[in-house]
Formats: structure tokens, C-alpha cells, sequence
């Protein structure tokens, strides 16, 4: 058995080349990528990675809760991490980016990529070039121009203007200067509003309708958030009523109890869930199936950095919907650039005339640039089981961590008796 050894934590703000405005905070001027970086060593030597976005130091105490809960752990054992970042998240914290790390070692173990271990082959993936900022219709359709130039054959637009007439005149107009080029998508950003810079619109079901008709008209191939993340109702009644596919489900922190009751209910007609933020690679894995059952369509948010692409690309690429559904390539210039993304890797994710090939060396298959790391990332949490025990001691005493140690020794033994099928001694 692998067992985690050390966990750290590193906070990693890698400058733009220039500022760059969301369109999902509208007025924000971003000037970093900023994720929380964690690294994962086994008893054996073997090191996992993942990465959650951020906005900056809000996740500071988190390794006084990592530490206790997987030092000593199997690594390999999926179910259990995703138990013990449940149970995390009675606290508050959901963490689900955490969990792709552990997927890493696994593949690694294996000897394996992650795409392997869930049953497919690294493979090339077709990719959407996904815009980010909010633009006029002139400057758009150039934008679109120039990705197909670069080998985009669909391109993802956004909309999100308080004036619904704006939104509506961006589309149609780019659609009819370059829908004969370019197949087109747009994002409304609704599924989860945030005003703390500028006011944001917020669009009801029958702004959805109206505009899911002018997209329609427009000749859109999907349009993605339309409305709030968990107006179930109105959702639904929307897939109902569209002519055009209706997407979201990217950030459901929930994960799979809450994606699978919207499968049910239909509320879309492409499933988005990012396994960063919605539940890690098993639970999205288990979306995917329910998606084919249900006779729905899945391809993943991936808008965050270089780690989650690669974690989605394996996800893909095992999701059997690979060859009907173009995957997100986060990409708008001269603010979000592919170095920047992916600037913590050694090899970042570029594409080829708009596709990208799944990584086949072992686990997520990303090697992380540790200058990069060592400029802009500041490591602030770092436990091994010799600091777990002083760790203990301190916040617990000596009387409530032997008490602690002792009742773990017991379950483990008890665990590991009843694998074996024989009573404890």
C-alpha cells in the first residue's frame, strides 16, 4: 500500500501579460492567474499534483485540516479521498480540486495515464476556442476571424450586457458575418452572478426564452448558463422550450447528488460539470455515465488553469462523447494567453490547428515547472507525520492525540483484518 506521506500547499499568482476583464466579474481587472497549488508525496517517493483556482490567500488554513485527515492514507484508494473531502466539507470546505492528485499517483503506480485507468486510450481531442471577455459585435466577429485563422473551426462567444438588445445584436451579427466559417456557441454567464465589482444582469426564464430564440434564429450550436445554477425549475422548462441545446452545470460544488437530479429532471441538454469544482474525476465520471444514460451530452468547463485542462482532457477522452462534442481551449488574448494558463507546467497545453492530444505518460501526465513555481508560488502549508504528531499535541495534548492514534490503529487493523477475513487479535 502507497500511503500519503506529505502534503503541501503552495499559493501561486503567475502575472498576465496584460489586464483582462471576465465576463463572468464584470469590471474586474484581473492581473493574475491565482490557484492554490498541492502536492502530494507517497511513503514510496511519488508525488501527485493538482491546482484550485483562487482569488488570493483564502484557503490558509486548509492544510490544518488535510494534514489529519489523509496523512497516513492509502493514496490510492479514491473512495476513501473522496470520503475524507466529504467530510472536509461539513466544515465548509469543498475542495474537490484536491482529489485529481491522487488520481495522478494512482496512474503513476500504474504506470498508466488517468484516461487509462477509466477505460480509454490517450486519443486527439477537438477543442472550442472559448473567448472570455465581454466585446462589441465589431470587435468580436474579429476575434472569431482570427481564431479560425489559428485552426478553430467553433468558437464560443459572451454575452452579458444589461442591455438585452446588445446581447441579442452581438450574436446575429456574428453569426451572420462568419456562421458559414465557424460553428458558434455562446456563454451568458447567469449560473452564478457575482456583483461585488460592478452590477451584473441577472436574466429570468423569459429573457432566456427570448434570447434562445434569437440564437436559434442565429443559427447557435448551444448556449451555456442562461439562467441561475440552481433555478431547477426554470431550467428544465428552458431545455424544454429550446430549439437550441441548452448547457451548464460547471461549478456544482455539490457534485454528483445534485448533477444527478438535474439529469433527471433535464435541466440540460449538455452536462459542463468541471471536475475541479464539481466533484473530482470520480464523481464527473459518474455524471458521464448517467449522461449517456439519460440520452444527454457532456464536454467540461475548463477555465482555470493548465492542471484542470489536463485533468477534463482525461475525462474526455474516456467520456465516449469526444467525437460529438468539442472540448473548451480557454483562450482570449492579449489578457489570457496559453503561456500564462498553463505557465506551472513544463509543457504547456498548446493546440494543433485547434486540437489537443490527451498526455500518455503516467497519471494526469504534466510535469510542473518548478522555476515557475519557485518565482511565483509561496509554500504555506507543509506536514509530514512527524509534524502531524506535534501538530496534534499542540491544538490536542498529549492525552487526547494518543487517544486519537490509538482508535486509528484500531480501525486500520480492523480494516485491514476484515480484507483479509479474519476477526482482529
Amino acid at each position: 500500500m502507497s500511503t500519503v506521506a506529505r502534503i503541501e500547499l503552495f499559493h501561486v499568482a503567475i502575472p498576465l501579460p496584460e489586464t483582462f476583464y471576465p465576463a463572468w466579474i464584470p469590471g474586474f481587472p484581473q492581473r493574475e492567474n491565482r490557484f492554490t497549488l498541492i502536492k502530494v508525496t507517497t511513503d514510496d517517493g511519488v508525488e501527485g499534483y493538482s491546482a484550485g483556482t483562487a482569488m488570493g490567500r483564502e484557503r490558509a488554513g486548509l492544510g490544518d485540516l488535510l494534514g489529519p485527515y489523509l496523512l497516513g492514507e492509502d493514496a490510492t484508494d479514491i473512495g476513501l479521498v473522496q470520503q475524507r473531502l466529504r467530510e472536509i466539507s461539513y466544515l465548509g470546505w469543498r475542495n474537490y480540486w484536491i482529489e485529481p492528485a491522487f488520481w495522478d499517483i494512482k496512474g503513476k503506480l500504474a504506470g498508466k495515464p488517468v484516461c487509462e485507468l477509466l477505460g480509454a486510450q490517450p486519443r486527439t481531442i477537438r477543442c472550442y476556442a472559448s473567448t472570455g471577455e465581454v466585446k462589441s459585435a465589431a470587435e468580436r466577429i474579429e476575434e472569431v476571424l482570427k481564431r479560425h485563422e489559428e485552426g478553430f473551426d467553433t468558437v464560443k462567444l459572451r454575452v452579458h450586457d444589461a442591455d438585452e438588445a446588445a446581447d441579442i445584436d452581438q450574436v446575429t451579427r456574428t453569426a451572420a458575418a462568419v456562421g458559414d466559417k465557424v460553428k458558434l456557441g455562446v456563454d451568458a454567464n447567469q449560473g452564478w452572478r457575482v456583483t461585488i465589482v460592478s452590477d451584473s444582469p441577472l436574466w429570468d426564464l423569459a429573457r432566456a426564452k427570448r434570447f434562445a430564440d434569437a440564437c436559434a434564429d442565429a443559427g447557435l450550436a448551444w448556449i451555456e448558463e442562461p439562467l441561475p445554477m440552481d433555478a431547477y425549475d426554470d431550467l428544465a422548462a428552458l431545455s424544454a422550450y429550446s430549439r437550441v441545446a441548452i448547457a451548464g452545470g460547471e461549478l456544482h460544488s455539490a457534485g454528483l447528488p445534485e448533477l444527478k437530479m438535474m439529469i433527471e429532471r433535464r435541466c440540460y441538454h449538455i452536462f459542463q460539470p468541471d471536475a475541479m469544482f464539481a466533484g473530482g474525476i470520480a464523481q464527473v465520471f459518474e455524471v458521464i455515465r448517467l449522461c449517456r444514460e439519460h440520452g444527454l451530452k457532456y464536454t467540461p468547463h475548463t477555465w482555470t488553469n493548465g492542471i484542470g485542462l489536463a485533468v477534463n482532457l482525461h475525462l474526455v477522452a474516456a467520456s465516449g462523447f469526444a467525437d460529438e462534442l468539442e472540448l473548451e481551449y480557454p483562450l482570449s488574448p492579449p489578457g489570457w494567453t496559453v503561456e500564462r494558463r498553463d505557465a506551472i507546467l513544463e509543457e504547456p497545453f498548446v493546440h494543433q490547428k485547434g486540437e489537443l492530444t490527451v498526455p500518455s505518460r503516467p497519471g494526469l501526465g504534466f510535469t510542473i515547472n518548478q522555476g515557475v513555481l519557485g518565482r511565483y508560488g509561496h509554500r504555506f502549508f507543509n506536514m509530514d507525520r512527524k509534524r502531524l504528531m506535534w501538530f496534534s499535541l499542540r491544538h490536542r495534548g498529549l492525552k487526547a492525540s494518543i487517544e486519537i492514534d490509538r482508535r486509528r490503529k484500531e480501525k486500520k487493523a480492523a480494516q485491514q483484518a476484515g480484507a483479509k477475513g479474519v476477526a482482529p487479535g
